[in-house]
C-alpha cells in the first residue's frame, strides 16, 4: 500500500482536491479493503492517535464507519455530540477548534451549515474532515467512486445519472468527483432544484479538462438512457421539514422505480447513499433488487474512511 502525501490537509469539499488526490484516496481505500479481506483487520498506522467526531446531526454510517476505521488503524475515536459540548451554550467555534487541536489529532464534523466546518478548519491546527454539511458530503462520494470502480472496472467514461433533488449535498460531491475523474454525470432534476451554480461551474470546467461531461436535464427517462449508474437520495433532508410537502410534490415524477431502471438498460446498477425512504425516491423493488449495490456502498464507507484518516492524519 502506497501512502500519498496528503498529511495535514482538511477535507471540506472535493472542489479543493485535484484529480490525482481523489484518485489517491480511492486507490488507498481499495488497498485497505484488499488487506482487510486478506485477514489484516488492523493496520496500526495511527497507533496512539485520537480522532474527535463532533456531530450536530444524527448519523449511522458516517459515525460508525469513522469509529471503526479509527480502531482498525490503531487510533481511538471520541464521539462528541454538539449538544454535549460548550458549543451548545454559545462557546465560539473558533475556541472549540483551538482547544480540540491541543487534545486530538483530527476532527470529523457533521454540521447543519457548511460555514461551521470552514470556521473549525480556519482555527484548528489539525485536519478537519467533513462528515456531511448542507453543501457537500465528500466522504460519501469518495466511497461511491470505489463502489463504481469495483462494479464497472473503471471510472473514466462511466455514465452516472443522479435522479432527484439537484441541490442535494451528496449530488454536489458526486458532480465534482465525477467531473474530475472523467465521468459523464447527468442530473435529472426539476428546474427549481438545480445544483448550486458555483459547484456546477466548477464541475463543468473540470469535465472539459478530463474528457468527462456534465449535463442537467428535466426528463428522468431521457437522462437514464444507457446509464451505467442510476443514483438517488432522499427528497427531504434533515432540517428541510418546513418544505417537505412541496419537495415531495415537485419530485414525485423523479422516483426511481422498475420502469425507470428498465429505461436505463441492463448494465445499469442502482446506488443510494442511505438512509432511504422506500416509496418516495425509490421503490422497495429497486432497492432490494438484483441491480442494487447500496450495501456495498455502505461497506465501502469503512474502507474509504480508513484511507482518508491514514492519508490526512498519518
Amino acid at each position: 500500500m502506497v501512502l500519498y502525501s496528503l498529511k495535514g490537509r482538511d477535507l471540506l469539499c472535493l472542489t479543493d482536491y485535484a484529480p490525482w488526490e481523489i484518485e489517491a484516496i480511492i486507490d488507498t481505500a481499495k488497498s485497505m479493503k484488499e488487506r482487510f479481506y486478506s485477514g489484516e483487520r488492523v493496520i496500526p498506522v495511527l497507533r496512539g492517535r485520537t480522532i474527535a467526531l463532533v456531530f450536530e446531526k444524527h448519523s449511522t454510517r458516517t459515525r460508525v464507519s469513522f469509529e471503526v476505521a479509527a480502531y482498525q488503524l490503531g487510533a481511538q475515536s471520541l464521539y462528541l455530540g454538539w449538544e454535549q459540548l460548550q458549543l451548545a451554550r454559545g462557546e465560539p467555534i473558533k475556541d472549540t477548534a483551538r482547544v480540540l487541536s491541543r487534545y486530538v489529532d483530527a476532527i470529523v464534523a457533521r454540521v447543519k451549515e457548511h460555514w461551521k466546518l470552514e470556521e473549525l478548519a480556519r482555527y484548528a491546527d489539525i485536519p478537519v474532515i467533513n462528515g456531511l454539511s448542507d453543501l457537500s458530503h465528500p466522504v460519501q462520494a469518495l466511497s461511491d467512486m470505489l463502489t463504481i470502480l469495483e462494479r464497472k472496472g473503471r471510472l473514466k467514461g462511466v455514465k452516472l445519472v443522479f435522479v432527484g433533488d439537484g441541490s442535494d449535498n451528496v449530488l454536489h460531491s458526486l458532480l465534482v468527483a465525477g467531473a474530475k475523474l472523467g465521468m459523464h454525470v447527468v442530473v435529472a432534476t426539476p428546474r427549481q432544484l438545480r445544483p448550486r451554480e458555483d459547484i456546477l461551474r466548477h464541475a463543468i470546467e473540470w469535465a472539459r479538462e478530463t474528457g468527462g461531461s456534465v449535463e442537467i436535464v428535466e426528463d428522468p427517462f431521457e437522462a437514464v438512457r444507457d446509464a451505467d449508474v442510476v443514483y438517488t437520495d432522499v427528497w427531504v433532508s434533515m432540517g428541510q421539514e418546513a418544505v417537505a410537502e412541496e419537495k415531495r410534490r415537485i419530485l414525485r415524477p423523479y422516483q426511481v422505480n422498475e420502469k425507470l431502471m428498465d429505461a436505463a438498460g441492463d448494465k445499469a446498477i442502482f446506488m443510494h447513499c442511505l438512509p432511504a425512504v422506500r416509496g418516495e425516491e425509490v421503490t422497495e423493488e429497486v432497492i432490494e433488487g438484483s441491480r442494487s449495490v447500496v450495501w456495498d456502498q455502505a461497506e465501502n464507507r469503512l474502507h474509504t474512511q480508513k484511507a482518508i484518516l491514514a492519508l490526512l492524519v498519518r
